[in-house]
């Protein structure tokens, strides 16, 4: 078994991210628990907390709002749904 890090955050976790992190980790439970994690961290750039998944979907939450689904698109740019089908039903279209 491998242990997972969680990148770009310090010992002392301010409350948007712990709320974020919290979110992220309840609907992975609740949605897509079977899918393997292959990244958890704290993007700077963004101010958000994100749960990288193997299928290209990443969950992310930003200062603790409900979360969002983020996926790269064939020109490298990051594209966010506010549902996990239609992060997935992108993906499905930009392998055609």
């Amino acid at each position: 078994m491998e242990n997972l890090t969680i990148n770009g955050l310090s010992d002392n976790v301010a409350y948007c991210e712990a709320k974020g992190l919290a979110k992220c980790f309840g609907f992975y439970a609740e949605n897509c628990a079977d899918e393997t994690i292959t990244g958890i961290g704290f993007n700077e750039n963004h101010s958000n907390i994100y749960i990288a998944l193997e299928n290209g979907v990443t969950i992310t939450s930003t200062l603790g709002n409900d979360v969002r689904f983020c996926v790269i698109g064939d020109d490298d740019d990051e594209v966010f749904f506010s549902t996990y089908g239609d992060a997935l039903e992108f993906l499905r279209i930009e392998e055609i």
